[in-house]
């Protein structure tokens, strides 16, 4: 059998409990990287964490709620003290808050950039000096094809999205001579509870079906193991010619303009 491709590393992945963080941790760990599944909710980060073992994977556990910077910066630094090196960092934490203008309020706006956009960036400067003096690694910020093109009445998130592109491709050309490559995720349509309050709004889950096969070209939602896809590829030498790029995953929905898109 031929040697994962990840074998040796270490990864780390918040919101890792479940929808696509969780399938994003999954897949590292199927593929050999030591994963570190954190979460806010401390039961669902465990159970991503035993699904990896049971899969024959290596993976712990901690709860981390990525708007306390002090918190991120010790389990980072335990886990480079545990286990040696920080090779893989993926953001995936984040919030949605619609509306437009006059329906939000800057309390919304601060909160959609405290999540959205300064939890990503402690992350990245806490991963940075273990990846740094190990010679490289790999960050992923999850952002979405909603930062990529403009949609009625999502002021917050589009806004945020697109800050978390632009910080990424930064953060790639400042630190792409210490072997630090960094890259964005762009999922569109993803069918995860992330979902739920947009759900509700609609009417329930058929509505919310219609409006998806209206709005992507290929009809239908992708799955969170569809995106786990993206997710290897750009945490692995599979891109290592790759920094400070955004990569969308959304079924072809930016073509057609963009809409109420949800990660």
């Amino acid at each position: 059998m031929s040697e994962k491709i990840l074998s040796g590393r270490t990864a780390l992945v918040t919101a890792a409990g479940s929808g696509i963080g969780r399938q994003s941790a999954f897949i590292l760990g199927a593929n050999g990287a030591f994963v570190m599944v954190t979460d806010r909710d401390e039961a669902l980060a465990e159970e991503t964490a035993q699904a990896i073992l049971a899969a024959g994977g290596l993976a712990a556990s901690s709860v981390m709620d990525v708007a306390d910077d002090s918190a991120v910066t010790e389990v980072f630094a335990k886990l480079v003290r545990e286990h040696g090196a920080l090779n893989i960092l993926h953001n995936h934490a984040g919030i949605q808050i619609g509306g437009a203008l006059e329906a939000i309020n800057a309390d919304d706006m601060r909160k959609s950039y405290e999540i959205n956009v300064v939890a990503q960036f402690t992350a990245c400067k806490a991963a940075l000096p273990h990846m740094r003096a190990q010679g490289g690694g790999v960050i992923l910020n999850t952002a979405s094809n909603a930062g990529v093109f403009l949609d009625k009445g999502m002021l917050a998130y589009i806004t945020t999205k697109s800050a978390v592109i632009t910080m990424t491709k930064q953060i790639a050309l400042d630190y792409a001579r210490d072997g630090i490559r960094v890259n964005a995720l762009c999922p569109g349509w993803v069918d995860t509870p992330f979902n739920g309050p947009y759900e509700a709004q609609l009417g329930g889950r058929a509505a919310l079906e219609n409006v998806v096969r209206d709005l992507v070209p290929m009809g239908r939602f992708g799955r969170p193991e569809e995106i786990a896809e993206a997710v290897l590829f750009l945490c692995s030498d599979r891109s290592s010619f790759i920094t400070g790029h955004a990569l969308v995953v959304d079924g072809g929905e930016c073509l057609a303009g963009g809409s109420n898109s949800s990660v």
